[in-house]
């Protein structure tokens, strides 16, 4: 229970209202991250590479993904007269499983979970009607312009859940929307980053990687930011020919030898464009896999009404 001199306050604000847009594919600003180019050839050989003879995808393959909300902002007061920032959402994850044997996509798990984000050091569950917003604490004076990103913690390990309970090929292939980041211990497990939001390669490189023709990828590379790891570009079917057009940017765990990356490259470069998205379908084709995009809207019908939601937490916050 929280304490008796807690209260909520909900903001009158749609809390969609000012939502950054993702920023669009394309030359993106250079990064100061350390760059191995000579791990799969010498940076002197660099040019566009393609999956060796007889290399093929896998039987399985998993992509995972995983979709947030925030369905109000809102402010404690303490008992010493104290104010906190925090925000409630609903945040869910999924698996599409595709089996490509039998040429079936299905959804193999999802689960939904809603949190309230928050520094104040007495705050506790929230009940919004038949909801219950799990109490997050966030450390430091919990600003609000930093809340948002404290969700994305909880909903990596919703992931890493759902998941994890549904693998059961030991060829299978997991594709994660997004950087690794802390997934990285999953096995034959690979990051899709379809937004370019740094450039890590030198201009000679990135020509490498903007000359690549729809199934060729650049050489694997090493990567020596917060995470680390290998990470290679790849080019997507069905682009324009513009420069950065249907590249993408894949990577794996640094945990694994250079070869076994290599071997991964390959596989994602016979596995991702068959799942390549199409321009009259999703306006973020090729980039944004099919598989996914049917995912994320299923995640966010499972999230439920946000109008009913915010009007439940407006009523528990003033019982409060």
């Amino acid at each position: 229970m929280a304490a008796a001199g807690t209260r909520y306050f909900v903001d009158a604000w749609d809390p969609a209202y000012g939502a950054a847009l993702e920023a669009p594919t394309g030359p993106a600003a250079p990064s100061s991250a350390q760059v191995d180019p000579d791990v799969e050839v010498p940076a002197a050989a660099w040019g566009p590479r393609t999956a060796p003879p007889g290399m093929r995808a896998p039987d399985v393959v998993l992509l995972v993904d995983g979709v947030r909300r925030i369905d109000a902002g809102l402010w404690t007061r303490e008992d010493d007269g104290a104010s906190y920032a925090g925000l409630a959402a609903s945040y869910a994850a999924g698996v599409v499983r595709c089996d490509l044997r039998r040429g079936v996509a299905e959804l193999a798990g999802a689960r939904v979970e809603r949190g309230l984000f928050t520094a104040s050091p007495s705050a506790a569950d929230l009940v919004a009607g038949q909801v219950r917003y799990t109490v997050h604490r966030v450390r430091g004076t919990g600003e609000p312009n930093k809340l948002p990103a404290a969700v994305q913690g909880p909903l990596t390990a919703l992931e890493v859940a759902v998941s994890g309970a549904v693998r059961d090929d030991d060829d299978d292939l997991l594709v994660v929307d997004g950087p690794l980041r802390n997934r990285r211990q999953l096995p034959r497990t690979i990051g899709y980053v379809k937004t370019q939001h740094s450039q890590y390669l030198d201009a000679r490189l990135q020509a490498v990687v903007t000359g690549l023709q729809p199934g060729e990828r650049s050489p694997v590379f090493g990567l020596g930011t917060a995470w680390g790891g290998w990470s290679w570009y790849l080019r997507l079917p069905g682009t324009t020919g513009a420069p950065w057009a249907g590249i993408v940017r894949v990577e794996c765990s640094p945990d694994l030898p250079a070869q076994a990356a290599i071997e991964l490259a390959d596989r994602s470069l016979v596995t991702l464009p068959r799942f390549a998205a199409t321009p009259y379908k999703d306006p973020r084709a090729p980039q944004n896999l099919i598989p996914i995009a049917g995912l994320e809207r299923r995640l966010r019908g499972l999230l439920g009404d946000a109008r009913l939601l915010h009007r439940a937490l407006t009523l528990a916050a003033a019982r409060r």
